[in-house]
């Protein structure tokens, strides 16, 4: 995706314009996303050959990626609802390990999607409690963290608030990857088990997204922090919050998570040309809201597509057919019925 630098930071150009140049730009926003629009940067060769070292090469690197990153979120990009619902897919996926579930993606994705109401086990909790990470105010503490302790089961009185005000004591001077890695030590130091140390990698992102000054946290850490390259020591054991050399180890993973995403990133604009191009192909009346739902989220069910765009199913079924024909989405489940659709 192309992105313009303007006197203001990453963004549109905030140089004054004329009435005609208003129009030009209004008609250009009447479609939904430029065609020719897409372009992404590689990471400096420099950068990914410092992804293996400690410190100061981690965090170097885990700058550079963050950097490139940081200029898609600032972005109105269509599809980062998906981008968002996809990381914290990969961060349940992760997470599912740590605790010892056996939940796949695949699996972790049906746990919530084909739950009935608000009920759900502990694999379509654990996929909501990274779903609601993307969601949430980073300045909303206090309320969230109760939230994210009844999903792992840890729920105390106060312990929301308490956990808040133990995170909000540290250095306001450390870079933003050493805050968030201080973060997820000063949670996992209290509570060492595999939920806690969960809810560390969680808060970790959350405070990374409040030093960068995002709108909403995005899943990373946990999305990247079990990589086998990140082990350390002849027996290869992996980082935990609160090691020796935990923030060096945050830092490459929070290094290699920022490059994965920004590469996913990447792959989704592909995929978003792609769709935006077929679109006035497609007949049925509620093709444009199902197109928005592609784009807002990870999947969509042709079931939940009905609802909302208001078809019948049949409607739908045959609208996701045509997409899949078109090469504009893709079926993901991998079954002839309860299928789910994505970019």
């Amino acid at each position: 995706m192309r992105f313009e630098l303007s006197d203001t930071g990453l963004g549109r150009s905030a140089t004054p314009q004329t009435p005609a140049v208003k129009a030009r730009a209004k008609r250009r926003r009447a479609d939904p996303v430029p065609q020719e629009a897409y372009e992404f940067q590689l990471l400096p060769s420099w950068a990914r050959r410092n992804m293996q070292d400690g410190s100061p090469g981690a965090f170097l690197t885990a700058g550079a990626s963050l950097v490139l990153l940081d200029g898609i979120l600032r972005q109105d990009i269509p599809f980062a609802g998906a981008l968002g619902h996809r990381l914290a897919l990969s961060a349940a996926a992760a997470s599912a390990k740590i605790m010892r579930l056996r939940e796949d993606e695949g699996a972790l994705r049906d746990a919530m999607r084909l739950s009935i109401g608000e009920q759900t086990g502990p694999a379509g909790r654990l996929h909501q409690l990274w779903r609601r990470l993307i969601d949430l105010n980073v300045q909303a503490v206090a309320a969230s963290l109760n939230e994210a302790l009844n999903l792992l089961d840890l729920a105390d009185a106060g312990e929301g608030r308490a956990i808040a005000e133990r995170i909000s004591g540290h250095d306001p001077a450390a870079d933003p990857v050493s805050a968030a890695a201080m973060a997820a030590a000063t949670v996992y130091s209290s509570r060492q088990t595999p939920e806690g140390e969960v809810l560390a990698f969680w808060i970790a992102d959350r405070v990374l997204a409040a030093r960068l000054g995002w709108k909403r946290p995005v899943p990373l850490l946990m999305t990247r922090v079990l990589e086998p390259a990140l082990r350390r020591g002849e027996d290869g054991r992996r980082p935990r919050p609160g090691d020796v050399k935990w923030v060096e180890d945050a830092a490459r993973a929070y290094a290699s998570a920022a490059t994965n995403a920004y590469r996913l990133a990447s792959q989704l604009g592909r995929r978003v040309e792609k769709l935006i191009a077929v679109q006035p192909k497609l007949r049925a009346k509620g093709a444009a809201r199902v197109v928005d739902l592609l784009l807002a989220d990870d999947c969509v069910s042709s079931a939940r597509a009905a609802r909302l765009a208001g078809l019948s199913d049949r409607a739908a079924r045959r609208l996701f057919d045509r997409l899949v024909e078109l090469q504009a989405v893709q079926e993901i489940s991998g079954r002839p019925s309860f299928r789910l659709y994505g970019l």
